[in-house]
């Protein structure tokens, strides 16, 4: 990734529904630059979308849990495909240290919460979590920074 892919990435995070003729205008470059790198960065898997990004709250998910979960040795695909099945699990991922997985949860309210605690220990492999509740969200998921870091800075390695 170079300075000019960042820069499009950028582009695309502030506005996604710009095409590829506005993209190049505002980049300066050519709508063929603009769209060869486009497929080049989403057959790498860079840019796997645009889906619009949904306030969980604004849909009736206002309550968010993170859980650490222990589970049985060797039983991760299974336990992952299990919390896969619950609608409110909205990521999962292995981990090393306390526990096995983090997972990231949403709910309506308290009982939500506790019926989605609920299936989740009830899950074959699932041997003890820890749940934690977000009051606050100061710094919400971003790419932005990162990718400035690599459009604006010159003296980056490569």
């Amino acid at each position: 990734m170079d300075a000019l892919d960042a820069k499009l990435l950028l582009l695309l995070t502030d506005a996604p529904r710009l095409g590829v003729l506005e993209c190049a205008r505002r980049l300066g470059v050519a709508r063929g630059t603009v769209q060869a790198r486009l497929d080049r960065l989403t057959e790498q898997g860079v840019l796997d979308g645009f889906p619009p990004r949904v306030d969980l709250a604004g849909i009736g998910y206002g309550l968010t849990g993170f859980a650490v979960i222990e589970i049985a040795q060797g039983s991760r695909e299974e336990v992952s495909a299990g919390l896969a099945a619950i609608e409110q699990v909205c990521e999962a991922h292995a981990t090393t240290g306390q526990g096995d997985l983090f997972v990231r949860m949403v709910a309506r309210d308290h009982e939500d919460l506790q019926s989605v605690i609920d299936r989740i220990v009830a899950l074959p492999g699932v041997r003890r979590t820890n749940t934690s509740l977000a009051l606050t969200t100061p710094i919400p998921l971003r790419v932005r920074p990162l990718l400035e870091r690599i459009a604006y800075d010159d003296t980056k390695s490569k």
